[in-house]
């Protein structure tokens, strides 16, 4: 049951190539997801730690 529309990659402007590996996909999120937590945690520390110098 081929039901895509796309018959050729000429002309294509971006394609995935994790589409298929969805454990790829999650363990990238993740990793992304880490970098938010320990940016925002490590923001707050420091401005924790300035103010107690102030």
């Amino acid at each position: 049951m081929n039901t895509a529309p796309i018959t050729s990659w000429e002309g294509a402007e971006a394609y995935f190539t994790f589409a298929d590996k969805p454990a790829l996909l999650v363990a990238i999120t993740l990793v992304g997801i880490g970098v938010c937590v320990w940016t925002i945690a490590s923001m707050a520390i420091h401005e924790n730690k300035a103010y107690k110098d102030m």
